[in-house]
């Protein structure tokens, strides 16, 4: 048997090898006689026969184990270390231990630093505790010295005298101490007057925006903790009306408002609806601190307490934009309840909209309807509507409109589900005498205008990579938007490259905005009210027109037009201007004998006030 030589060869072995804490990990495992040896003679040894016997007896009554030493029985002595295999006064003396370490681990490590096979006795020293700064403060974090010793010299400089200050003298705090938009004065004065006294002291304002680390959080986290109401973690849109209605009271753009309150409202909710349409994303109403950090509204309040004419602040504010839609909701409720049924939505823009997905947006699979009744969507529904509608490339629009092709719901859309909405577009072309399109050559078209992840179905992931997907929708459900992408002009693409900044919205609010002018502004002129200045020019009508060749406007030849210019009436002058200058701007039209724009703050048939605000040299170019 092999027993035999394993045992010889343990005996020959160097003492030092004993040491197995200094030996390689796999020294042993790979030769495991000589390890079976070595175990089958140390146990047939007499100390480990007492220290076997001796930890069973502990066992037995319970006794702490101890195998290393300290055992409670009477071999104490003879077990504080393991059992040597060597005849007592036999066993050769072991080598000291060199700090450096033996040559074999040396060897091994190549100098890589200490082993990790060192002994186990050898002390391990513990590891210096690194103190970590606190970074999380529930309340904020707290100001500096020097940026609390700022602010409160500022603050006894307001509030001089210490008598406190009322809602109209608050103002210049939330401007100069606050750095916050001024029309948020009342909201913050009456956040701090909590008994409603009427007054704010120096100590109330201290504690508040100072102790209360206001002062130390960015505009966005202030604007929610003002505006929250106590116990809540979002906002709604009541939280926001405060706001407007004191922007309403001290803009200088929105003063001709001033003597018509019900527009006033209106505009507010308009606004309001904007803002939750663009930035609360989730859709329930509740506009959480992480949703405002990541919108555009604190830039947006900041160039509007710097801007004086409301329309330039094209984000949420503008007056042209908020005119526009309300003017388009009141063209479609012809019975003026404030609620819009089927029929009336197939009208919108001339009858774009194909009879399929109108009645996919009365399901309400894209967005509940907030009106309480049955079949018919309120005017918060309609601005949901019409911003998704002309503005396509926006991501809630996207979603808007993904939701209404999604038939199933499984988040795809398939080739069948876009032909269901297709199939209707193709009827509508062959009555128009259009040569129509079919719709597998339509979906090689999509795909490659999209380039899906497959090509099989598209999510929604591929249409917001996509700048040109708001294309596809008008492809299923909007004609004239269609038929204007396949005969698109390359003056206006190029007009579009010129100025990126404006969305589709904004494009098509200026636009409309001028046609709804100019038609109430007719009206005015039909009923007799001259003499009065064009609001867009500012001066007395004349007619110049700069020839070009064969340029045809309204329908007729520029030189008819020169030639009779005594004889140009309203409906002409109308058509001319709306149809033909966006697209040839080398014809400027004047008049000559016909004057607009009728008496400031005047509304005509329901419609709001033209904001009559002097125009910038990029107003006379669309």
């Amino acid at each position: 048997m092999e027993v035999e030589p394993a045992r010889r060869d343990a005996a020959a072995l160097d003492p030092e090898l004993l040491q197995l804490a200094e030996l390689a990990p796999g020294a042993l495992r790979e030769n495991s006689i000589i390890a079976d040896a070595l175990y089958s003679q140390w146990l047939v040894l007499p100390e480990t026969t007492k220290l076997v016997k001796s930890l069973i007896e502990d066992a037995k009554t319970g006794a702490v184990l101890n195998v290393a030493g300290s055992s409670a029985s009477t071999n104490a002595a003879s077990s504080g270390s393991l059992p040597s295999m060597f005849p007592a006064g036999s066993a050769p003396p072991l080598s000291p231990r060199s700090t450096s370490g033996s040559p074999r681990v040396m060897r091994r490590g190549s100098g890589a630093g200490p082993s990790s096979l060192g002994s186990p006795l050898k002390l391990v020293s513990e590891p210096v505790r690194e103190v970590i700064p606190q970074f999380y403060f529930k309340n904020g974090h707290p100001p500096t010295k020097d940026l609390k010793e700022q602010c409160l010299s500022r603050t006894d400089h307001l509030f001089f005298g210490g008598e406190g200050l009322q809602i109209q003298e608050f103002r210049s705090v939330t401007k100069d101490i606050c750095k916050l938009p001024s029309f948020f004065s009342s909201v913050l004065f009456k956040k701090i007057d909590v008994a409603c006294t009427g007054t704010v002291s120096r100590d109330a304002f201290v504690e508040y925006w100072i102790n209360d680390n206001k002062i130390t959080m960015d505009m966005a986290s202030q604007i929610f903790e003002i505006l929250r109401k106590p116990g809540y973690t979002y906002l709604t849109q009541d939280d926001f009306k405060p706001v407007l209605k004191e922007l309403l009271a001290t803009h200088p753009g929105l003063e001709f408002l001033q003597g018509t309150p019900e527009f006033q409202e209106r505009y507010a909710e308009t606004v309001i609806y904007r803002i939750f349409y663009s930035i609360n994303r989730s859709g329930n109403g509740h506009l959480t601190l992480r949703e405002l950090k990541r919108g555009n509204l604190i830039a947006a309040l900041q160039q509007l307490d710097e801007e004086e004419d409301i329309n330039k602040v094209l984000r949420y504010f503008s007056y042209e934009h908020f005119y526009v839609i309300y003017c388009k909701f009141w063209e479609l409720d012809t019975d003026h309840d404030f609620l819009i049924d089927k029929e009336n939505l197939i009208r919108y823009g001339n009858h774009s909209l194909t009879y399929r997905i109108v009645d996919r947006i009365f399901t309400q699979i894209p967005r509940k309807f907030t009106s309480m009744s049955e079949g018919k969507m309120g005017y918060e529904d309609f601005v949901y509507f019409i911003l998704s509608e002309e503005d396509k490339s926006s991501e809630p629009s996207l979603e808007y409109w993904f939701k209404c092709i999604d038939l199933d719901g499984n988040g795809i859309l398939t080739s069948n589900e876009m032909q269901f909405f297709y199939e209707e577009q193709l009827h509508r072309m062959e009555c128009m005498a259009q040569e129509p399109v079919l719709f597998e050559d339509i979906l090689c078209q999509m795909i490659d205008m999209i380039g899906p992840e497959n090509e099989s179905y598209f999510t929604l992931r591929d249409l917001k990579r996509c700048k040109l997907s708001g294309n596809i929708f008008n492809i299923l459900f909007n004609l004239n938007k269609f038929m204007a992408f396949e005969t698109r002009d390359p003056f206006l693409i190029r007009q579009e490259r010129e100025n990126p900044t404006l969305t589709e919205w904004d494009r098509f609010a200026h636009r409309e905005y001028i046609r709804l002018s100019m038609e109430e502004d007719g009206e005015d002129a039909s009923n007799g009210s001259g003499d009065v200045l064009l609001h867009e020019f500012g001066w007395t009508w004349m007619i110049m027109v700069v020839k070009r060749k064969n340029c045809k406007v309204g329908g007729y030849p520029v030189e008819a037009i020169v030639d009779s210019a005594d004889s140009v009436t309203p409906k002409t002058t109308y058509k001319f201007y709306c149809a033909d200058l966006i697209r040839y701007l080398s014809v400027i039209l004047l008049c000559k004998h016909f004057c607009l724009a009728g008496k400031l703050g005047r509304e005509v048939g329901g419609r709001p006030a033209v904001s009559r605000q002097q125009p910038q040299q990029s107003q006379m170019i669309l």
